[in-house]
């Protein structure tokens, strides 16, 4: 690169010397011929000049500025500072790269509220940490929000007696096989009023050009549930009054868990969640028991009226 620009620097001197030797004789013979006549004059300002015009058609590039032409430039070695840099990050790209590079993406504008609507849902579970029993529950929820991370909301759910068909292979080891009467009791029907608190709302990029929305959550609330113990599982048990005094119960419960909302579009969600219930159980009319259920919800919401 520096002996070439030593070279043009050389070659521009030698240009501008034989130009400004040109104008030299140009002057001469002009002076010369206007002593003797006007026409001789004349004749010598009609020539055309060299020297700067010549210079410039030679360093002159008429070709219209591209990447392409740059890097063409780039791979046959005549690139210079001039053009490096103008497009530089582009010399080595390939056209469909430099789309993707010029590709400004923007947020959009948040296009679900859900202030003032209300919010129905309807939703599956299942109990996930009962190390006895299988339980799926089925049910639905309405809520009101106040605003886009204040809601208040009732549920109520319902989880059908399956008998044995809720036994998990470690009730029917103890109950069948080892004659063991383990204490089982299922959550039948359980209904809670909930504060749903809402601070975090995003948006995520599907596929590179579909974007959603999703907002996570916590809930708040105080509830109740009936219970009914197993008999099957407790055998002769469920005859002693003690036991049967206590076979059907109504405990108040706690309800507190969170989740996230995914939304499609202005009136339907998905929404998944955790939630944990905890009461306090009366077991053969003599002993308390702390129990806390775990469960695993996922449904759909509806939001209405439609936004304003």
């Amino acid at each position: 690169m520096i002996s070439k620009r030593i070279t043009l620097l050389l070659a521009m001197l030698g240009l501008a010397g034989l130009g400004g030797e040109a104008r030299a004789q140009d002057d001469d013979s002009g002076s010369g011929s206007g002593s003797g006549s006007g026409s001789g004059s004349g004749d010598d300002g009609d020539e055309p000049t060299t020297g700067d015009d010549d210079l410039d058609a030679i360093l002159k590039d008429t070709r219209e500025p591209s990447t392409a032409n740059d890097a063409k430039d780039l791979k046959e070695g005549r690139i210079d500072d001039t053009k490096v840099g103008v497009r530089s990050d582009q010399l080595t790209m390939s056209p469909d790269e430099v789309k993707r590079k010029r590709l400004i993406k923007t947020l959009q504008k948040k296009n679900f509220v859900k202030t003032e609507r209300f919010e129905g849902n309807v939703h599956v579970a299942y109990l996930a940490n009962d190390p006895f029993l299988k339980r799926y529950i089925a049910g639905g929820s309405f809520g009101y929000n106040l605003s886009e991370i204040f809601e208040l909301e009732g549920s109520i759910d319902f989880s059908p007696d399956l008998g044995q068909s809720d036994w998990k292979a470690l009730t029917h080891q103890l109950v069948e096989e080892n004659g063991v009467s383990p204490d089982i009791s299922k959550i039948t029907l359980f209904g809670s009023a909930s504060f749903i608190f809402s601070p975090i709302y995003g948006k995520a990029a599907i596929t590179g050009k579909n974007i959603i929305n999703f907002d996570m959550f916590g809930a708040f609330g105080m509830g109740a549930a009936r219970t009914a113990d197993d008999c099957e599982a407790l055998g002769n048990k469920c005859t002693d009054e003690a036991v049967k005094a206590t076979q059907f119960q109504v405990h108040p419960t706690t309800n507190f868990g969170g989740g996230v909302r995914v939304i499609f579009n202005q009136n339907i969600a998905f929404r998944l969640e955790g939630r944990s219930v905890v009461y306090i159980e009366t077991i053969e009319s003599t002993v308390l028991e702390m129990k806390q259920n775990f469960i695993l919800q996922g449904g759909m919401s509806f939001f209405f009226p439609k936004m304003k």
